[in-house]
């Protein structure tokens, strides 16, 4: 191809970091009306902010001068002025608030139509100028890894014609949903008859953009849910307050005789008793009788023993002490009996689930009243008629059991999908989801009686009429069935916190975990699960979608059949062995397959979501860690190669990771990462790295909040590398970093023309520079001729932040302890720093050196490190911890110990003194005395311990701390 005359993208050159990473903070509240993510639940979303702002910076042209063979941009002065304006565009584009504000949006498109058309007239004389470079035409915008479509609608807000493709027959019809559906039938009134509730000052009278298909929605859901409930009511009775309930209640005395609704039935999973002498009964594996936390209001259950037999009882008031805990012992499945206290250990519980003996009994009720919950002890009357729910149909698809996602399941023996949801839930979701079906002919008879014109085609046949329309509002009918679903399993828990006493999400983090004791929600009640709730959600979402630009979803495997045709790219494909989305997906699929099949043919043709094809590192696939690696650096590199080859010449590719760390071996015993094996795949690809930028974009879940979560993304800038591009040698390689990154440094310390790196993501930013310099070469030769590895690479260019070669581990404390010393810090922020510095959180607790728990992360200091610790049969011994085993024994047994100590670790003693050194001066400049008192005297006490440790052998150290 001739030579494209492409000027820098505003992502290449600067972004203002700190707007996007608030906006990004904005999505993170999970009470936001609209967000798209209410539509259907996908795990690891991008953030919309982010999206919309990385694209817009994708393919706005920056106004700096630029040396590439043509003539463009402004001098320095200028072009800042001029880079500011855009980033006040940007920082508009990014606030939620903006989110449908069109004088934004139309500030936005407007320049990326400028940039469009300057770089369409530095091409005019280019050979293939009629297909590449149409001035009066847009390129079009695919992510051929499209999961749950943020990048597709942000395009597409943009106003981009949006391409979305997936090997996930699920994220396929969430992205039809979002960018697909709307622009087909907007601005178009509805057709449905006007709810009753309705006032008629109320309903829009202009139906612009996706606000008729909305408000179709909400009718004809409210249609569903009544024919719901006219079907299958008496399965949901209300529970009336007897006085015998209040006989020693007083809380419920003003209640007596009222029916109050129920918003959840609690229950307990149960086994027969391991004790002999109590083996006929089922006994409760309780995770906690606490019902309500909430100050001044707490409730809880107390198991009444009566000899051989127990029942439950709600209490109100200040739990007794054990209450908090259950019947649980410990983590996991170890719980005690209830009637004798014998142990319940898990391979007995397992065993009884897998034999089809575990059970469950109700808890407790929570119903609905005046003033909050009011919690009810069991009913047998209620127990009865959960008891009589007989579902005519389930999913018998089996659960895929190795992976770690979803093998809870058949563990505790629930082998199908269908095992997952009690018999009352099964009879709702059916009914509901044959509602969809009947919905269809509901919706095109009332949109042909409303004079909307039928072609007879339908969504998948491209259709616009009324057959078409109906199907379209079924497929949101259908996520409105897939919505209550997430909270209708039995893998729900009851949340009892003080501000959240609701049925909690099957999803709480991206895995099925078990759930011994969990909530049934009322899908008519007013609570979280209920049907009226999920429309008013879904509908909001639908409202503020896009339909200024036209939107394709398509199934295709990214690595072998996507096409990408000259369009521009940003993607987030998936993170290595992080989530087994196509495991997790069968949840849905089922139910969706159920529903849709007859709408999408094609895209439901297979009794599962495939499996085999999905880019992963799943061990479990491939059989083994060292396989999975192969498979997945194998599979991307044929995917991003298809970016690299097929994008739209004139932008860069954005590509979005974040994952948690893992550390790998293969058989020499070299630690490898997943990051390393992605950019790995993006190098081979083609590729060279135009820029790294850390973008804060994951949100924490209720449940996630105490766990090890994400921090940020990284976006990766890739440009297709010189077919003519040449090799260098190590020692040219290194010379170029140290005339590069001291200025990309100090721009992203100081902010220059960005927003100022945080500490924690400099390691990860200062990659950017370092990775574009080893990427633009064919390769980078060691002395002995052989290519460098990007290990080796990212090792080199952390060492300009680290200054000393020491290993990854230690470069990720003396990094953390820069920043933290040896407090707290967040985990997913150490996930950050792990990641860049090439190690991994597993590996670092591994070694010794931190502590890991409750989303948190500390180092370990040197009071706290074992005495019995030898270097002799340590397997990873970072430096990190050999500096402190010496400082411990120098303090604990003298310096003879220390001497002793270091004789066993000789080769380790120039980087244990170097590291010494630099943690003294490092604490000396910080003003931390105490934390600068052990490295004193280390320092002072050297050349007595390089004595010792002579006299006890030789080690080949003859020179002083400050020789």
């Amino acid at each position: 191809m001739a030579a494209i005359k492409s000027p820098k993208k505003l992502i290449e050159v600067a972004l203002p970091l700190d707007a996007i990473s608030a906006g990004c903070e904005q999505e993170k509240n999970p009470f936001l009306k609209g967000h798209p993510r209410a539509m259907h639940l996908w795990w690891a979303r991008r953030p919309l902010a982010a999206a919309r702002a990385v694209i817009f910076a994708q393919m706005v042209n920056d106004p700096g001068h630029q040396a590439s063979g043509f003539k463009y941009g402004m001098n320095k002065e200028k072009a800042a002025i001029e880079r500011e304006r855009l980033f006040k565009i940007l920082e508009d584009l990014v606030r939620w608030e903006n989110i449908a504000n069109e004088e934004v949006l139309d500030r936005a498109r407007a320049e990326i139509w400028r940039s469009w058309r300057e770089t369409c007239e530095l091409n005019k004389n280019h050979p293939q100028a009629a297909e590449l470079f149409n001035p009066d035409k847009l390129p079009a915008f695919h992510d051929p890894f499209a999961g749950g479509g943020a990048l597709p609608l942000e395009a597409q807000r943009l106003g981009l014609e949006a391409y979305a493709s997936d090997l996930n027959p699920v994220a396929v019809t969430i992205n039809k949903a979002m960018i697909e559906i709307p622009p087909k039938f907007a601005g178009r009134p509805p057709v449905g008859p006007r709810l009753k509730s309705d006032r008629q000052t109320t309903l829009h009278e202009e139906w612009k953009g996706a606000q008729g298909l909305a408000e179709d929605v909400r009718r004809y859901g409210a249609w569903m849910r009544d024919e719901a409930f006219k079907r299958i009511g008496h399965l949901y009775p209300k529970v009336e307050v007897t006085e015998a309930m209040a006989s020693d209640r007083p809380d419920l005395k003003p209640l007596v005789g009222q029916k109050l609704t129920v918003i959840a039935w609690l229950w307990a999973h149960t086994v027969k008793s391991p004790n002999p002498a109590f083996s006929h009964a089922e006994v409760p594996l309780v995770s906690t009788f606490v019902l309500s936390s909430k100050a001044g209001k707490e409730a809880y259950v107390e198991p009444v023993v009566n000899g051989d037999s127990y029942c439950f009882t709600v209490k109100v008031g200040t739990p007794p002490e054990g209450a908090k805990n259950g019947t649980k012992l410990a983590r996991g499945a170890n719980f005690r009996c209830v009637l004798s206290d014998t142990p319940i250990e898990a391979k007995y519980i397992r065993v009884e689930a897998q034999a089809g003996r575990m059970k469950a009994r109700l808890m407790a009720i929570v119903a609905e009243g005046q003033r909050g919950r009011v919690y009810l002890s069991p009913t047998s009357e209620m127990e009865n008629i959960a008891a009589s729910a007989e579902p005519k149909w389930k999913p018998d698809l089996l659960v895929t059991t190795p992976c770690h996602d979803i093998d809870r399941l058949p563990m505790y023996g629930m082998y199908t999908w269908g095992d997952a949801f009690t018999p009352r839930q099964l009879v709702a979701l059916t009914t509901f989801s044959d509602l969809v079906g009947e919905a269809i002919v509901k919706v095109r008879e009332d949109a042909q009686a409303a004079g909307m014109t039928d072609d007879g085609k339908g969504l998948d046949d491209g259709g616009t009429g009324a057959t078409a329309y109906a199907q379209a509002v079924c497929v949101y009918l259908s996520f409105l069935i897939d919505k209550i679903l997430v909270y209708s399993s039995s893998l729900c828990p009851w949340l009892n916190q003080p501000k959240n006493e609701i049925v909690g999400n099957t999803f709480g983090r991206q895995a099925l975990p078990m759930i011994w004791d969990y909530a049934e929600a009322n899908v008519f009640a007013d609570s979280s699960g209920n049907i009226e709730k999920q429309v008013s959600y879904l509908v909001k979402s639908l409202v503020l979608l896009s339909t200024k630009g036209g939107g394709v979803a398509v199934q295709a495997d990214a690595s072998t059949n996507c096409s990408i045709e000259n369009r521009v790219v940003s993607t987030d494909p998936p993170y290595y062995d992080n989530i087994g989305y196509a495991d997790l997906s069968d949840f849905f699929y089922v139910w969706l397959r159920r529903m849709l099949r007859p709408i999408m043919p094609q895209i439901f043709a297979t009794l599962a979501v495939p499996k085999a094809e999905e880019l992963i590192a799943a061990t479990y696939r491939h059989g083994g860690r060292q396989a999975a690696e192969a498979f997945f650096l194998w599979g991307m590199t044929r995917a991003i190669q298809k970016l690299a080859d097929e994008a739209h010449p004139a932008f860069p590719v954005t590509i979005y990771y974040a994952f948690k760390q893992t550390d790998t071996r293969d058989e020499d015993g070299t630690s490898s990462t997943g990051w390393e094996t992605f950019l790995e795949a993006v190098l081979r690809a083609g590729f060279c790295i135009q820029g790294t930028w850390p973008v804060r974009t994951e949100r924490p879940t209720a449940l996630k909040s105490t766990v090890n979560a994400l921090a940020s993304s990284v976006v990766l800038v890739c440009r297709r590398r010189d077919v003519g591009a040449q090799s260098i040698s190590r020692r040219e390689f290194l010379r170029e970093l140290n005339a590069t990154l001291p200025e990309a440094l100090d721009e992203m310390t100081r902010g220059g023309v960005n927003s100022p790196v945080a500490p924690v993501d400099l390691s990860q930013a200062i990659i950017g520079p370092g990775m574009g310099i080893f990427s633009q070469y064919a390769a980078v030769l060691e002395a002995d001729g052989k290519p460098m590895s990007v290990k080796t690479a990212l090792q080199l260019i952390n060492r300009f932040l680290a200054e000393d070669d020491f290993d990854h581990d230690t470069q990720f404390c003396l990094h953390w302890f820069e920043q933290l010393g040896w407090a707290t810090g967040k985990y997913g922020e150490a996930e950050v720093l792990a990641r860049a510095k090439g190690t991994s959180i597993g590996g670092l607790v591994e070694a010794g050196v931190v502590e890991s728990g409750g989303g948190n992360l500390r180092l370990l200091k040197w009071v706290e490190m074992p005495r019995d610790w030898s270097p002799d049969t340590d397997t990873r011994t970072p430096i990190w911890e050999a500096l402190h085993q010496l400082i411990r024994a120098l303090n604990q047994d003298g310096e003879s110990a220390a001497g002793r100590l270091l004789a066993r670790m000789a080769e380790k003693a120039e980087p244990i003194r170097a590291l010494a050194y630099r943690l003294y001066t490092l604490c000396e400049r910080q003003g931390w005395a105490e934390e600068a008192r052990a490295y004193n005297e280390l320092v002072t006490a050297w050349t007595g311990i390089e004595r010792a440790a002579a006299e006890t052998g030789p080690t080949g150290i003859r020179h002083t701390l400050f020789d």
